[in-house]
């Protein structure tokens, strides 16, 4: 129904059709300056809800992970993104429109190395490079009631503004459990195994990290699985990309690029 929909608004808006990193249509009816500006807004109201991380050690930790993953992306600038690690114990991150970075300290619990920290924050930069939140907020948008999203974006709290959150990436963080497509998140998956690759951290972790995933928190799943779904398909994708990514890893390691985040 959805491609059929994306299809269909494809014929009748000129350029509104555009092509993910993979070579997936995508219905996209957003400038990226509007999707900045809904990012920012998300962004803000969870800096508003959840107090920072006061360990120096821990924000150099991760902000060193994300400089490396974002210098791996076309023109990446690290002083672009705004990084916040946000005092709490859900094993969780995100990545919004507008060059901003979420991860929660309980992530630090599970992800155990830098190149486990590495495979979450690049899945999650990825769903932003592969304009996953334009190409919901987008198909919303036209199967909708034609909402104003930026006003909603940066207005007072309301059902419309949370839900314009869930689409945007932030999912249970605004208590609204809208998950990412299987088609995205497989995307997300491919696109950033090769970022961590091309930053020069070990690719292998990435199937470590999805395992402990699934091993935390016994019956009951991490609060990223709530909306990442992670099973054996996905760790078998990863093994099927290994030789590939393991070049790509090399490559970049040989040309200097060899991160040392402690």
């Amino acid at each position: 129904m959805m491609k059929l929909l994306a299809a269909s608004f494809c014929l009748i808006v000129i350029g509104s059709c555009a092509t993910s990193p993979t070579g997936r249509s995508q219905l996209i009816l957003f400038p990226d300056s509007e999707m900045d500006e809904m990012g920012v807004a998300a962004f803000k109201e969870m800096k508003q809800q959840t107090p920072p991380s006061a360990d120096a050690k821990l924000n150099s930790y991760v902000r060193c992970v994300s400089d490396h993953i974002i210098r791996a992306m076309p023109g990446g600038d690290p002083k672009a993104w705004e990084v916040r690690v946000f005092d709490d114990d859900q094993v969780n991150a995100f990545a919004l429109p507008g060059s901003k970075i979420g991860v929660y300290k309980g992530l630090l619990d599970v992800a155990e190395n830098q190149n486990q920290l590495a495979t979450v924050i690049g899945h999650e930069v990825a769903h932003v490079v592969a304009q996953h939140s334009n190409e919901r907020v987008s198909t919303n948008y036209a199967v909708g009631t034609g909402m104003q999203v930026v006003q909603i974006a940066a207005g007072a709290q309301s059902p419309a503004q949370q839900q314009l959150y869930g689409l945007l990436g932030l999912g249970v963080q605004v208590g609204v459990l809208m998950p990412f497509s299987r088609r995205q998140e497989a995307e997300a998956d491919v696109v950033g195994l090769d970022l961590m690759a091309d930053a020069g951290f070990d690719p292998r972790e990435s199937v470590k990290l999805w395992q402990n995933m699934s091993a935390a928190g016994g019956s009951k799943p991490p609060e990223f699985l709530s909306t990442h779904p992670s099973d054996q398909r996905r760790i078998t994708e990863l093994n099927a990309r290994m030789a590939g990514a393991m070049q790509r890893s090399l490559s970049a390691r040989s040309s200097g690029r060899v991160p040392d985040c402690d």
